[in-house]
């Protein structure tokens, strides 16, 4: 069964992420030709802040799914909904935390573009974008936190693509019709305010939620050990972006967000097959099955770093002709930097090499033991990055990026190997030895296959589509010799999950 769940969570998150990607396209497009420039420009500001804002709730995603997994293993309705009613009785003050910290950035950002637009038109474009961050906070991320936790990964993205394509169609509709850009931002605001809402009541219902249970607040004690690491991780992801604009100057964020553009996406999608496993190791650990655990680890460590090596060697293989083509006619910045997007691809590809370590570290709910281990990482890439931006510009801010992500994979898995599952370190370098091999391999084969520089986006396509064929092609032979029996586990419980009507999980 649960087998049948991470193909599920997978399929579904993968359209998701494709349907997510295509209306990303098309919506900033249409505004950019409704609307102009500034006004893509102060939507994205507004949208910026509401990503700052979402640390007020960092911690208690992790520290709820890790609560809910034992009473989901064995169906404690009760215990189930005392978690819930305390994670939902403390994002309902995160909510209104968030609505006074957002009617305090719409009353204080019209003065900083003041030049282009007036108070008023400011002011109400804030309140109405955050509108649906909202809701969020009010009525659905408990509920959401509760399908995670229960592998349930799939409900919450056929709801996402469902209000995604809806809020696409609304926004076409009302820029066809000559709206305002509030009229437009609105009927987004109506569309996303839906996911929460379906959310909250399919959960409701499905679990049997009895609000009249007192909640468990000590179920959710460690949050702020959990929130510790969400601020260390949000410092180190926007550490890069804010030393460039401090060191550098515009031109150079601007090709750095281009490369970010690509890897994100890249990593958007890789974690698209890997996401769900996280919830099937906390169920594993809730039931005691030692043996379950050890096997999967071995398999989650296979999927994630074929998979992994899959799209990253392709991407340094294909990222640089894909911007030539991208920014064809853009003169004002050099776009081709080749030393600096295979640092930053190898500095993302590191961070998809953690993510069975630091699953398994979340799913037994060690946030406070890792906690130092985040504050260092942050610490390290912004020590590396400020000594070596001054020298390096660009490459500077992706080498201290790769130094704090090595460390940070190194440190989550010798943490696990120590503590939660008893194993040597050997695991790891072995994988990354064959990683370094698999690569080296990929890219001394691509220059024989790779037959043209490509001029327009369908010769790009035909030419990746040869460069998947190796590397997946290199991928298999690299796993069929040094991991046939992983492989053939792997392959199996795929099968099974998709032909069978009960998979034994």
């Amino acid at each position: 069964m649960r087998s049948k769940k991470v193909i599920w969570n997978t399929f579904s998150a993968l359209i998701y992420e494709i349907t997510a990607l295509i209306c990303g396209f098309i919506l900033p497009k249409l505004i950019l030709s409704a609307f102009g420039s500034s006004y893509n420009g102060i939507t994205s500001s507004i949208t910026q802040f509401l990503g700052y804002a979402s640390l007020i709730r960092a911690g208690i995603g992790g520290v709820t799914k890790v609560a809910l997994y034992k009473p989901l293993a064995s169906h404690n309705y009760q215990k189930i909904s005392a978690i819930v009613n305390a994670t939902d009785r403390f994002l309902k003050k995160v909510a209104f935390i968030f609505l006074i910290s957002l009617i305090f950035f719409a009353l204080l950002f019209p003065i900083f573009v003041k030049d282009d637009f007036d108070w008023i038109f400011t002011f109400t474009l804030v309140v109405i974008i955050g509108i649906s961050t909202f809701m969020q906070y009010f009525w659905g991320l408990t509920y959401q936190f509760l399908l995670q936790a229960d592998q349930k990964y799939y409900i919450i993205s056929i709801i996402q693509i469902g209000t995604t394509v809806l809020n696409t169609i609304i926004a076409v509709i009302l820029i066809r019709l000559g709206s305002s850009i509030h009229i437009v931002k609105f009927g987004s605001a109506i569309a996303f305010s839906l996911n929460p809402l379906f959310v909250h009541f399919y959960a409701m219902k499905l679990y049997k939620i009895d609000k009249s249970i007192s909640p468990d607040n000590n179920a959710i004690k460690d949050r702020w050990d959990c929130f510790g690491l969400q601020v260390a991780n949000f410092v180190n992801s926007n550490t890069d972006m804010f030393l460039l604009i401090v060191f550098t100057n515009v031109y150079e964020v601007s090709v750095y967000t281009v490369y970010y553009m690509i890897t994100n996406g890249v990593r958007k999608f890789l974690l698209t097959f890997v996401n769900g496993l996280g919830a099937t190791f906390g169920n594993m650990f809730a039931l005691g099955e030692k043996e379950n655990i050890k096997r999967g680890l071995l398999l989650y460590e296979q999927v994630t770093f074929a998979v992994s090596n899959f799209f990253f060697s392709v991407t340094m293989i294909m990222i640089l002709s894909f911007i030539d083509i991208y920014t064809i006619g853009i003169t004002d910045a050099e776009y081709i930097r080749p030393s600096f997007a295979y640092v930053f691809v190898i500095a993302t590809l590191f961070g998809a090499y953690r993510i069975p370590y630091q699953s398994i570290v979340e799913a037994v709910g060690h946030f406070r033991q890792t906690r130092n281990g985040a504050f260092f990482e942050a610490f390290l890439n912004i020590a590396v990055s400020i000594i070596m931006v001054r020298w390096l510009g660009l490459i500077g801010v992706a080498i201290g990026t790769l130094c704090a992500t090595i460390f940070r994979t190194f440190q989550y898995c010798i943490y696990m190997s120590k503590n939660i599952i008893k194993r040597s370190l050997w695991f790891l370098i072995k994988r990354l030895l064959l990683s370094a091999l698999t690569f080296g391999i990929i890219i001394s084969l691509s220059r024989i296959f790779y037959f043209c520089q490509p001029n327009t986006y369908v010769q790009w396509i035909v030419q990746a589509i040869v460069i998947c064929t190796l590397a997946g092609t290199v991928i298999i032979l690299i796993e069929l010799i040094f991991y046939k029996d992983d492989l053939q586990i792997t392959v199996k419980k795929i099968i099974a999950a998709l032909f069978t009507k009960r998979a034994s999980g």
